[in-house]
């Protein structure tokens, strides 16, 4: 657009701080070191002198956009861009002809596509032949992870590459440079200015984005952390409850319980809902959590985790999310144990591996006459009417050795459950050995 004003001999608009600021080669690219220098994937491919096709993943305004215009340039490829949120078939055939006609003068083509996820399973094995054959080199970018999104067969022909979510100093570095293209210092306290790269949650492009905002403000002092909140808004998480942020956070959520660290989870907890995520969705898998890491070692634990469910049924928010955030402190200060989890996978497996084995006929009810004449319930021991409360009959079918699949942790109130079934395992086998039983039949 800028050379259709020029040739218009008309003055266009200025074009936006962060068009202008740019990175103009490789060097210059901040935040992605651990790609772009030393040992880094795509440096050492440009110190081989070659390129190959490449995902680029990362969040937004990690500079995707910036690295593949830049890799072009320097191995001499011609850049062509398309947006998977624009472009169809019809885009792609075109792309590809163009590229096979440089092929043929001796110009090589990187072919770059923003949101390279959003194309469907068919639309990316359209890429294959011409990354094979090596009429383009492909370079897609993507937000989202491509081991969830991306075919199998283009994954296996690309190199994918992790960019990272910009940290302070490399945001600050941003903002320096934008002052020194600008000429002039943004209007900010240093809080506000701290602030102010905590707005953009990341994203390079973003932060300047706010920054071109303060400067082309006419303010004689500097703003404050309050005055810069009034000025500008707040860049939202970076969060899709439908996607990889959704698990990612409650993963985290889960694996900070699991260690014990209360702050952690509480922290965990609040990005969750600050992102909008759903407080029941939160309660459900702390009611998994309850029974899966913690079970017997504190039976209270799921008693907490559906009443805040209930509490917040009942209260809704923001009221109801107290009562969640008491769940998280009880579960996390909770005795762990996942000896219950275990002894259902245990009991899973023999039930997959034993089949259909009938119970022993002592244990079944013989409604029928039929059924009595063939033993059924004969010899059962009613526990109630022993001197202990136990009896230690085998309840286990007759052709099946006795398993132990229960294995109590030392810890919370599962050391006074393991003292009970040492207990049981003493009485059974003084049963055993009065009845002559071979210990364990």
């Amino acid at each position: 657009m800028s050379n259709l004003f020029e040739a218009a001999g008309i003055d266009g608009p200025a074009r936006p701080l962060a068009e202008r600021l740019r990175p103009g080669s490789i060097d210059q690219v901040i935040g992605q070191d651990h790609l772009l220098a030393g040992d880094g994937a795509i440096n050492r491919m440009l110190e081989g002198g070659r390129l190959a096709s490449l995902v680029l993943w990362g969040p937004p305004g990690s500079g995707k956009t910036t690295i593949a215009r830049l890799l072009a340039a320097h191995v001499g490829l011609h850049f062509e861009q398309l947006s998977a949120v624009f472009s169809g078939v019809a885009d792609l055939r075109k792309a590809f002809a163009a590229a096979g006609e440089r092929r043929l003068s001796g110009q090589g083509t990187l072919l770059f596509v923003d949101e390279i996820h959003r194309f469907n399973r068919s639309q990316q094995d359209g890429f294959l032949p011409y990354v094979e054959d090596g009429t383009i080199v492909l370079v897609g970018a993507t937000t989202e992870n491509p081991s969830f999104e991306l075919n199998a067969a283009l994954l296996s022909r690309c190199q994918v590459l992790v960019l990272n979510r910009l940290d302070d100093d490399a945001l600050e570095e941003l903002l320096c440079r934008a002052e020194a293209v600008s000429d002039k210092p943004l209007p900010l306290t240093a809080e506000a200015r701290l602030a102010l790269r905590a707005m953009a949650d990341g994203d390079g492009r973003f932060v300047l984005n706010l920054a071109e905002e303060l400067l082309a403000l006419s303010t004689e002092e500097p703003l404050d952390t309050a005055q810069l909140s009034q000025a500008l808004q707040r860049r939202a998480p970076v969060y899709d409850k439908a996607q990889e942020g959704h698990y990612n956070l409650i993963s985290a959520l889960h694996k900070s319980l699991r260690g014990s660290d209360v702050d952690a989870s509480l922290y965990w907890l609040a990005r969750m809902l600050t992102a909008g995520e759903q407080p029941l969705y939160i309660a459900r898998r702390l009611v998994r959590f309850a029974v899966e890491d913690i079970g017997l070692a504190d039976p209270q634990a799921l008693v907490q985790a559906n009443g805040a469910k209930e509490a917040y049924d009942f209260l809704g928010s923001p009221e109801g999310e107290l009562a969640i955030a008491q769940a998280v402190i009880y579960l996390a200060t909770a005795p762990k144990s996942n000896a219950a989890y275990e002894a259902m996978s245990r009991a899973n497996r023999a039930a997959r591996e034993t089949g259909s084995l009938m119970p022993p006929k002592h244990i079944l009810n013989a409604p029928t006459g039929l059924m009595k004449d063939l033993g059924y319930g004969e010899g059962y021991v009613y526990d109630h009417g022993t001197e202990e409360g136990f009896s230690g009959q085998n309840y286990f079918p007759e052709q099946m050795p006795r398993r132990s699949f229960y294995q109590p942790a030392e810890r919370g109130f599962e050391r006074e459950v393991a003292k009970r079934m040492a207990y049981w395992d003493k009485l059974r086998g003084q049963s055993e050995k009065d009845t002559g039983e071979e210990p364990g039949s």
